[in-house]
């Protein structure tokens, strides 16, 4: 039953299992970075309104931290904690420490002065008012904070999933890169009742009496222990070696579904971005990571890829797609993108990106000496013959071509270009296409086939694994559908592949998908 026949609750209800687990893990991630924020949060607002000379850099620190984007506050964490769950925690701990630590201070700074004084009169010492008087009073206002403090960890924890520290993210962003609603939707409503039940629940604690929020800020700590307690949860397995893949890798026929399937492949997998999975590879964090086939870490980092000796990888011969329209409005535009037709093979590639990955020139570097290299490169004429806009992916590969298709494209036709690069997965970048937001992108005949048209196992098994046939048949449907035309294929074929450190491999006499299979199923 492919996405457009089941329903998202057919799809919720046969993922249930991973949907439970990722849900607990989500509410862990949220609840132990919350915790600790809560432990270093509240002493430090306490100390501001003691010290109100430190309220304005501890307030201005906590504030800028808040204001780095999650992505980037997380890949500032890898190269600190590694990935998994460290990162992850101590990236969304510091997300929550600035409304925490503002509304202990304004609770604390609010509470009115006479009755401070009366307290004092009293006999009481100063750590007597502060924990029968002030942390009393100020309770609702700091419950405010942690209320909002837990409604940003629940949204950010999504991102979790880029660093292999689980969560709903996993489905969200598989969703994204296999262009599957119903995945998306499995993962990102759960995360929004998930926000919506936690806000509701401190709104109510939040409005209790005094008596009554006294009693509940000693089981507060013992609340959110438990709730963080869920990360542990999930899975416990045991296994001689760790599988990273990232979130469409999972999901795909071609993919972890396949090794499964046709290899009965079974190896613990965590979920990760493509982004760091080479590295967390080389560092002997994960064993063996879902690649691409040309890949410039594979020669940076010495991986091995693992042969396909049951063929479950199509071809994925990367080509130009556009918009007929587009083709229609700039006659030039196809004579110009077939330029680059044939001259990139496999290892060319590889060595392209190898330059970004590893010794990070920029794509428009590589792309401008590759041009000049193969006597394509031509000076930018600055046409006002209106402007192409173009797309690709998140990857360095994509970069690279976008940005030589837009040399070309500047140094043979009187066009302007507009690049939208970075657009994420297939998904986004399909729909950008037909919503005439841009005009064409590099995508793989592969993803084509599996990813975007989704046919059924009889077009799959007559279509095989030759390249031409897969090509012709995504071409004709592409056209048929979409009014999208493939262009001529550039020359290289980005497939799928497992890998492994080259040394590990050769220790454990692993060369094929069938070996790793092997070796997992004797190994106790």
């Amino acid at each position: 039953m492919n996405e457009a026949q089941q329903t998202l609750w057919q799809f919720m209800q046969q993922q249930s299992d991973k949907l439970l687990t990722q849900t607990l893990e989500h509410i862990g991630l949220t609840f132990i970075s919350l915790l600790i924020a809560v432990l270093i949060g509240l002493p430090l607002g306490v100390l501001i309104a003691r010290r109100h000379p430190l309220s304005g850099p501890i307030l201005g620190i906590a504030g800028v931290l808040q204001t780095i984007p999650s992505i980037a506050l997380l890949g500032f964490m890898i190269p600190l904690l590694g990935i998994g769950a460290k990162p992850a925690i101590v990236a969304l701990l510091l997300y929550a420490l600035l409304p925490i630590i503002r509304n202990t201070y304004t609770g604390i700074i609010g509470v009115d002065a006479s009755v401070k004084e009366a307290a004092l009169a009293m006999g009481m010492s100063s750590k007597q008012v502060l924990f029968k008087v002030e942390l009393p009073l100020a309770m609702p206002v700091i419950l405010a904070g942690i209320r909002t403090a837990t409604v940003i960890n629940v949204g950010v924890a999504t991102l979790a999933s880029y660093i292999a520290a689980g969560g709903l993210g996993e489905f969200i962003f598989g969703g994204i890169s296999l262009n599957n609603t119903n995945m998306i939707l499995a993962g990102a409503i759960p995360a929004a009742l998930l926000a919506v039940l936690f806000d509701l629940l401190l709104s109510v604690v939040q409005k209790l009496n005094i008596k009554k929020l006294k009693a509940g800020a000693y089981a507060l700590p013992v609340i959110l222990l438990l709730m963080a307690s869920f990360y542990f949860v999930p899975s416990a397995y045991g296994g001689k070696l760790t599988a990273g893949f990232t979130p469409e890798f999972m999901g795909r026929h071609d993919g972890n579904l396949g090794l499964q399937q046709k290899y009965g492949l079974k190896i613990h997998t965590t979920v990760i971005n493509d982004a760091v999975m080479y590295n967390a590879a080389y560092e002997k964090q994960l064993d063996v990571i879902s690649g691409y086939s040309t890949d410039g870490r594979l020669k940076a980092f010495n991986l091995v890829v693992l042969d396909d000796d049951k063929k479950i990888f199509p071809p994925y011969y990367a080509a130009p797609i556009v918009r007929q329209d587009a083709l229609q409005k700039f006659p030039e535009l196809e004579k110009t993108l077939n330029l680059l037709a044939g001259h990139i093979t496999d290892s060319v590639m590889t060595e392209l990106n190898y330059r970004t990955d590893y010794r990070h020139q920029t794509p428009e570097q590589v792309a401008r000496d590759f041009l000049i290299d193969k006597k394509l490169y031509r000076p930018a004429r600055n046409g006002n013959g209106g402007t192409v806009r173009i797309g690709s992916k998140i990857f360095g590969e994509q970069y690279i071509l976008a940005s030589m298709y837009s040399m070309l494209i500047q140094g043979y036709t009187n066009y302007n270009v507009a690049t939208k690069t970075g657009l994420g997965g297939t998904k986004i970048c399909f729909d950008a296409l037909t919503n005439n937001e841009i005009d064409f992108y590099p995508e793989y005949t592969g993803t084509g086939l599996l990813v975007i048209l989704q046919p059924t196992k009889q077009v799959l098994d007559s279509v095989g694994i030759n390249k031409n046939k897969t090509y012709s048949y995504v071409k004709q449907q592409f056209q048929n559908k979409y009014h999208i035309k493939w262009l001529n294929p550039i020359g290289f074929n980005n497939a799928y592949a497992l890998m492994m450190r080259r040394q590990q491999a050769n220790e454990l006499k692993i060369h094929t998908i069938s070996d790793l299979k092997n070796y997992l199923s004797n190994t106790p």
